[in-house]
């Protein structure tokens, strides 16, 4: 497929969609339904939709209220703002008491570009993945928000959704499974496993190409959910290459990365490498400009698979 969607557009038309399906389906923003895309939802279900102004923990807590009496609350916001900023409430009002509540934060890592530093949230996997009850998807395209949206439906208690700002091509098809927990391999290579999460999948698969020209063949690794994460798949992949590479939009320390090192360690040989962020905030630029400038690339990718595979 050839086009692409914006990730967040996916997520405003599969929630009207879904709030069509379902009239327990609760919307709660917090004043960014614009940006969030929750307008789409706000538009054909207006008395099912909440806006809270700049209040996140207040809304976190109100979500939890709607879950209690049998509803589904879908709480959005910029993922600096919910995953920070409402930090506390979630994990005492949503994960403890492990409340039926989805939680869909948008404008996530460096992809949120220009509005700096402060805004781009570079942790929020790592909050989100520490605490009990809490499962965690990342989608790399637009078919695979609306797969996580529907299986999140399925799951009885919190879901963390990670949605980014730009467009992104189509990776998957509607053929492609999405099993809560289960990650998808998109390409078989016996020499390095690249394991990589939402907008990084695109540069894993491109890095994957310039690995193929030099004769280093590369399996890619769609991990769509981070938590659980899929220790079958990563140690097979481990097993099977002896060489592994993460890549992800965030801090190396505490998301994809750590959780698959956790996975391997004392259980795998294999060479082992990050591709994130390395300790450091973000700044304002284009996104394209600090994906190069954070080594969140296809070069960099294959750059460590390089290492890995000679150090084999």
């Amino acid at each position: 497929m050839s086009e692409k969607k914006s990730l967040r557009v996916a997520y405003g038309e599969t929630l009207a969609k879904l709030g069509a399906e379902n009239d327990k389906i609760v919307v709660l923003d917090a004043d960014l339904s614009k940006s969030t895309m929750t307008n789409y939802f706000k538009a054909q279900f207006p008395e099912r939709f909440f806006d809270f102004g700049i209040a996140e923990a207040n809304m976190a807590c109100a979500a939890a209220g709607f879950a209690h009496e049998g509803l589904v609350p879908f709480v959005s916001t910029f993922a600096m703002f919910g995953a920070g900023r409402a930090y506390e409430q979630i994990r005492n009002s949503i994960a403890y008491v492990n409340a039926n509540v989805k939680l869909v934060f948008s404008h996530s890592g460096l992809c949120v570009g220009e509005d700096g530093g402060s805004h781009q949230s570079i942790e929020d996997i790592a909050l989100m993945r520490v605490l009990p009850n809490m499962t965690i998807f990342v989608p790399c395209d637009a078919l695979e928000v609306e797969k996580s949206m529907r299986a999140a439906m399925e799951i009885d208690g919190p879901v963390y959704i990670r949605v980014a700002r730009p467009a992104s091509e189509y990776f998957t098809d509607e053929s492609t499974p999405f099993i809560p927990g289960k990650a998808n391999v998109l390409r078989e290579g016996g020499d390095v496993a690249i394991i990589a999460t939402g907008l990084m999948v695109k540069e894993a698969m491109e890095a994957a190409e310039l690995l193929a020209a030099e004769g280093i063949q590369a399996t890619v690794v769609n991990m769509h959910t981070i938590k659980p994460i899929d220790e079958e798949t990563v140690l097979q992949a481990a097993e099977k290459c002896g060489a592994v590479v993460t890549a992800e939009e965030h801090s190396v320390i505490g998301g994809l990365g750590s959780a698959v090192a956790e996975v391997l360690a004392g259980r795998s040989a294999a060479r082992f490498a990050r591709v994130g962020i390395e300790d450091r905030f973000g700044q304002s630029g284009t996104p394209e400009d600090l994906f190069k400038a954070y080594g969140l690339t296809a070069e960099n990718i294959a750059d460590n698979a390089r290492r890995l595979v000679k150090s084999k």
